[in-house]
């Protein structure tokens, strides 16, 4: 018969086993309906519909070391600025622009940490219908902690925030002239119209600007180095040719150019990636520039790359190949580039009536950028705060030339008379204005007239007449 010591002994272990057999069906219970919970939670769902879009374009599954989720919004500024387009799809780079799902705004961020350490980045829309993989990993910039001045940025980023102080001076009015060289004639011309300015255009990988910053520098005149870099490096890997290119603009101002022009016409295919032309995305690559240019040189004068006056893509505003300049304007002023410019770039070289007329142009329809009053208004309105400099203006004659070609046939009416009557017009309206502290005559001495007749913008006529050159110098006070 079992002793009274060994009943109890097995009485207390038999309710130890009672009690942990229902507390490990109570932990079943709990997991299985932690399970259930998980199967149905949205966030999760989300997760492994990102985790298996990564999978799938990896070829394998993902051991993971960590995963993060954000509620993202791709239609707030803040992921305007960063990537250069609204919607899911803005984080791909390989997506065109005109193909970017832009209504798509709101859904969940997903960045995976592998056990490797190698870090991939999905989007998944609310209702998990649409999904993407980002192009980089980098957590949405309104949980970003935020920029640091004294730091400086990761390598290969473009940090926005960063503003490096200028000194320049961009008071009072200045006249200048866009050259092919600088000869002779040119300087006499120059000279004679009362520019002060010598404007050319100088291009990344091939020319450092030295040899006319020091003869423009010697005959007394300032320097605006036009700098123009490679689209299909751009389009190749963005941010590393961003980096390339300050470092270029930086080379450009430490060699003692007076003012830098960031880019040409960013707003067309032309010079801008096809599909990824946007305000912002320009203003990404005009910031590191700009505080590329101010390390080098604070004094050195920066301007915005001067869009191409166009109303071609209509009421859309952009297309896979450009964007009206107005709305690439309006798209840099809401990326925050008048933080990024000491002076706003415009061109104005399509006018066929007197400088302070806002109708009665030669063409079909209105347009503002036919008309100098109206174009003032859109690039003063874009950036209130900022003077206009105006790196290209000019008048198209054909007079003394030939007919000009059916591209331009807009231009054929116009005289020899009006081209120089006009030029001094323009210039003493912009003094007016209080508003505007450049202008950049083009051109001085283009010969070429072929498809592009640039020679029928030219001051120096043949012949070497300058006709311009007493207009401009009296609207200079001379």
């Amino acid at each position: 018969m079992p002793s009274k010591h060994y009943l109890e002994t097995s009485a207390r272990y038999f309710l130890v086993l009672v009690t942990l057999t229902l507390a490990l069906f109570a932990s079943s219970l709990s997991v299985a309906q932690d399970t259930d919970s998980v199967a149905i939670s949205p966030v999760m769902q989300g997760m492994q519909v990102a985790r298996d879009l990564i999978e799938e374009d990896l070829g394998s599954r993902m051991r993971l070391r960590r995963w993060r989720f954000f509620e993202d919004n791709w239609s707030s500024t803040a992921s305007l600025n960063l990537y250069g387009a609204y919607g899911i799809d803005s984080c791909v780079d390989e997506v065109p622009l005109h193909d970017k799902r832009t209504h798509i705004l709101f859904g969940w961020t997903y960045i995976f940490t592998t056990t490797s350490g190698a870090e991939h980045q999905a989007r998944v829309s609310y209702d998990l219908a649409d999904s993407v993989i980002c192009s980089d990993v980098r957590v949405p910039p309104q949980y970003a902690p935020p920029p640091v001045a004294e730091t400086a940025p990761e390598e290969g980023e473009t940090e926005q925030s960063q503003i490096i102080a200028s000194t320049a001076n961009v008071g009072g009015f200045a006249l200048g002239g866009h050259i092919t060289g600088l000869d002779g004639a040119a300087i006499s011309a120059m000279k004679s119209a009362g520019m002060t300015w010598v404007k050319k255009q100088v291009r990344h990988g091939v020319s450092d600007g030295r040899d006319i910053i020091a003869q423009a520098h010697g005959q007394g005149f300032k320097v605006l180095l036009g700098a123009l870099g490679d689209k299909n490096q751009l389009a190749n890997n963005f941010e590393s040719y961003v980096a390339e290119f300050a470092k270029y603009v930086a080379f450009l101002a430490s060699n003692g150019a007076d003012a830098i022009e960031v880019w040409n016409e960013p707003n067309i295919d032309r010079e801008w990636p096809n599909g990824q032309v946007s305000g912002a995305s320009y203003t990404r690559l005009l910031a590191a520039a700009y505080n590329a240019i101010k390390a080098a040189n604070p004094s050195t004068i920066v301007i915005s790359g001067a869009p191409a006056p166009t109303g071609f893509y209509g009421a859309a505003g952009c297309a896979a190949a450009g964007c009206n300049d107005d709305h690439f304007m309006r798209q840099m002023a809401q990326a925050g580039a008048a933080n990024y410019m000491d002076c706003v770039g415009v061109h104005y070289n399509a006018g066929t009536s007197p400088p302070n007329s806002t109708t009665g142009a030669n063409v079909d329809g209105w347009h503002y950028s036919w008309y100098l009053p109206s174009m003032m208004n859109v690039y003063h309105g874009a950036f209130p705060s900022k003077p206009l400099c105006f790196t290209e203006l000019g008048y198209l004659s054909g007079e003394g030339l030939g007919s000009l070609p059916g591209g331009f046939a807009w231009a054929s009416n116009t005289s020899l008379s009006e081209h120089a009557a006009w030029l001094g017009g323009a210039v003493s309206l912009a003094r007016a204005s209080g508003y505007v502290n450049m202008i950049i005559v083009w051109n001085v001495n283009f010969t070429n007239f072929g498809a592009d007749p640039m020679a029928g913008y030219a001051i120096i006529r043949p012949g070497g007449g300058c006709p311009a050159c007493d207009t401009l110098r009296t609207a200079m006070g001379g």
